[in-house]
């Protein structure tokens, strides 16, 4: 009986959720990033490469590791990060007993570039503030996300439940005038008329010609599924279905042009359901999802992250194992080139018994410039680990790469 009346209230919201965005504006095309010069730089590349059988052994360049700060709390996740205009990065992530604990907060730190360290942590967003803020019961605090507004200041998103686990979750969002120095009080979104359950983010929003914000959110309460809302401002006027059924959540978003941008999900399959990456695609600037071929890497259940540089290349972080999260790898692929390939194992506890591995899970990456990457990712649920790669490491990791693919070629010709 309980199963039927939740069907029944998923299908009256489903019914008055396309009443509520009947009136929905046009669709701008997305912002598409420069890809400056990337074809003339691959084709060079590949071209410089092949006529060079032995490649120069020049040292690589190092990536930068350290730590975000400890905020004195035994349990910490899902970092994220945003770019400052001064060009330095601040974090945000939930510290507290354990995670879904009363306790949890939302903390920040900024990243120095000049001297590589992160400062002080400080509290975003607690549970007694979200509480006063939105004028309702707020349970537990969950996965913050930040992104840029039109005119230049800070929004956070962040998730809260007030009744359940996170199946019964909503997003709220603040937004800062100074960089995250001070923060507005919380507003709650309302992405469904009715019971607006069930909303969570994880990956950052894409960016529309128009000013409006594309957020990836997904449910997971009946189904567990993908669903792209148009933002505006702190008001959700558009809502589009990423996926279906209950296999994929946590959509990352990679924009290739005006109109063409692919999905890529967490799984949830249920037992003998292929572990790898679920795909959807739009060629619609995200008016439409259909779901496309898995991308053919593992996937343990585990959220992905991932960035486009400004030549073309994309970057990915993931657990590329079909169980655990005791491993985790950045991944690569060319402007030109649908194969990603691992270019860095950050983590593998592989080597060691089951008890003894640790968790390295919920990557989160952005580039400042175009050409550099960070990524922050939890690392056994005690520390967020942050790694930085100069766009001197990126490019030398791009140029073995395409050293690889070429001896490939030479190699099946012969």
């Amino acid at each position: 009986m309980s199963r039927i009346v939740a069907l029944c209230f998923l299908l009256l919201a489903a019914v008055l959720g396309f009443l509520h965005i009947d009136s929905r504006p046009v669709w701008a095309p997305f912002v598409v990033s420069a890809f400056l010069q990337a074809e003339e730089a691959v084709d060079e590349t590949v071209t410089a490469t092949a006529k060079t059988k032995t490649p120069s052994k020049v040292a690589a360049p190092a990536s930068q590791a350290n730590w975000l700060p400890d905020a004195g709390s035994p349990s910490v996740h899902a970092a994220s990060l945003i770019a400052l205009k001064d060009g330095a990065v601040r974090a945000f992530w939930f510290a507290g007993s354990r995670e879904g604990a009363a306790d949890v907060s939302i903390y920040s730190s900024v990243f120095d570039s000049h001297s590589a360290n992160w400062s002080a942590p400080t509290v975003v967003m607690d549970r007694i503030s979200a509480e006063k803020g939105l004028s309702r019961y707020i349970a537990k605090l969950g996965n913050p996300v930040p992104s840029r507004l039109p005119d230049g200041g800070l929004q956070l998103f962040f998730v809260t439940v007030s009744i359940g686990g996170w199946a019964g979750s909503s997003i709220s969002a603040i937004t800062s005038d100074d960089e995250g120095l001070t923060w507005s009080n919380p507003q709650r979104l309302i992405s469904s008329p009715l019971l607006n359950l069930s909303t969570l983010v994880k990956s950052p929003g894409v960016m529309y010609t128009d000013g409006l914000l594309g957020l990836p959110a997904y449910h997971e309460w009946i189904g567990r599924f993908g669903e792209f809302l148009r933002v505006d401002a702190g008001r959700v006027i558009d809502k589009r279905r990423m996926s279906s059924g209950r296999s994929a959540i946590q959509p990352l978003v990679f924009v290739s042009d005006a109109q063409d941008a692919n999905a890529y999900f967490r799984q949830t399959r249920s037992s003998g359901l292929p572990k790898q990456i679920p795909v959807s695609s739009t060629q619609n600037a995200g008016q439409s999802w259909q779901q496309s071929e898995d991308l053919e890497i593992a996937n343990p259940n585990s959220a992905v992250a991932g960035i486009t540089l400004k030549n073309g290349t994309r970057i990915l972080a993931l657990n590329n194992i079909e169980h655990g999260r005791y491993r985790l790898v950045l991944m690569m692929n060319g402007p030109k080139s649908d194969q990603w390939q691992p270019i860095e194992v950050l983590e593998d506890d592989g080597a060691l018994p089951d008890t003894q591995r640790k968790e390295f899970s919920y990557p989160y990456m952005i580039t400042v410039d175009g050409d550099d990457a960070h990524l922050v990712y939890t690392w056994d649920r005690k520390r967020i680990r942050h790694r930085y790669f100069s766009g001197a490491w990126l490019k030398h990791a791009f140029s073995k790469l395409q050293t690889q693919e070429v001896e490939v070629q030479r190699q099946e010709v012969q």
